[in-house]
């Protein structure tokens, strides 16, 4: 049995449910339930008696302490996390408490947890850790991609609270010696991905005839990960890892936002072409949904380029991506395609006001 910490939100259930697709081992999913929580990502596994549900916060010690108890896991796995750049912009409090406090408590307890356990389960057991390419900082246009050993520069509060993490798993590992993997990956895309970050968010816009907002001149580069790829790599490092190591996780995408934009675009005009009622806002004679690129102010601090050296991991533990961006986006567009559904119950009326705000501001 495993304990998958924030397993509603977009990577974690997305883990789960691979897991669940391809292992007979138990999951028990533990998520806080805020407002990147869905229950509806899991709901294909209702029912199923290998995957159980708790709702909590990794900050209750007490909780996470008789789950271990109660269940006794061979492995942890850390997804829980608030993850949105802007929205720790807007009130850097709540990423404080769950990053850093909440990790903090969680590590306590699995220490406490693992502490107790036989020679041989003390050996076998893993806590792994899912972090960002964020920690390291921004590079620039010609520097070497991030590597394992890259010095930490956070520039947001998301991601200086996502360091903090990484460090005190980091420190657990080197003072009590707990058995501690920690992952780095780059930007996720794929299904189940909450329709305020970049590539959600442009297909929920399009769909809608509404403006697609383009931070600052769009050149912004990230290098991006299909969700189902990140899954498989934290099982490889889960299985095959290094206690004490980390693994940088990345697609070998280099995109410039403006270029993901363009695509998501191009993959609607010929997927579903705009409806002739739906003439775009800004540009009446045009067909294509590019028409509705709009551009806005940049957030503050903005990093200009993430970049992920991942020849760590393909070579000690044989992982490398399977799906290309071309692959990967194309499956994403038709999943929000096929999933209105899903997408129509996530935007809720504090979505819309999120949105309002942050973009309201960049007029």
């Amino acid at each position: 049995m495993i304990l998958v910490t924030g397993s509603a939100g977009f990577i974690g259930a997305n883990f789960v449910l691979n897991w669940c697709a391809q292992r007979d081992e138990t999951v028990v999913s533990l998520d806080k339930l805020t407002y990147a929580g869905n229950l509806e990502n899991l709901a294909t596994l209702k029912g199923n008696p290998r995957h159980l549900f708790v709702q909590g916060d990794i900050g209750d010690a007490e909780l996470v302490a008789g789950l271990l108890a109660q269940y006794r896991p061979r492995a942890v796995v850390n997804f829980a996390a608030e993850s949105h750049v802007d929205r720790s912009i807007h009130g850097p409090e709540d990423f404080i408490q769950t990053n850093i406090v909440g990790t903090f408590h969680l590590l306590e307890a699995v220490r406490s947890y693992w502490s107790g356990l036989a020679d041989t389960e003390k050996a076998d057991f893993r806590f792994l850790h899912v972090s960002t390419d964020e920690v390291y900082g921004s590079l620039a246009k010609d520097e070497p991609a991030f590597s394992e050993t890259h010095r930490y520069e956070p520039n947001s509060p998301y991601s200086a609270s996502k360091a903090a993490s990484d460090h005190l798993v980091r420190a657990y590992h080197h003072t009590y010696g707990l058995p501690v993997l920690t992952t780095n990956c780059s930007n996720n895309y794929g299904p189940y991905h909450f329709p305020e970050k970049l590539i959600p968010l442009m297909i929920v816009n399009a769909l809608a005839g509404r403006k697609l907002p383009v931070y600052g001149d769009g050149q912004q580069i990230r290098d991006w990960l299909y969700v189902v790829d990140h899954c498989s790599a934290i099982r490889c490092v889960l299985e095959k890892g290094r206690p004490g190591e980390v693994y940088n996780v990345g697609g070998w995408n280099e995109k410039a936002n403006l270029d993901i934009v363009h695509t998501v675009c191009d993959l609607l005009d010929e997927l579903r072409p705009l409806p002739a009622s739906q003439s775009s806002i800004l540009d009446p004679q045009s067909s294509s949904y590019r028409s509705l690129i709009t551009f806005v102010a940049d957030r503050p601090g903005h990093d200009r380029r993430y970049a992920i050296d991942a020849r760590k991991i393909e070579r000690e533990l044989g992982w490398k991506p399977a799906e290309t961006f071309e692959t990967g986006i194309r499956k994403t567009v038709q999943w929000y395609l096929d999933n209105q559904d899903w997408v129509n119950n996530v935007l809720s009326g504090n979505y819309r006001q999120w949105i309002e705000k942050n973009y309201s501001e960049r007029a």
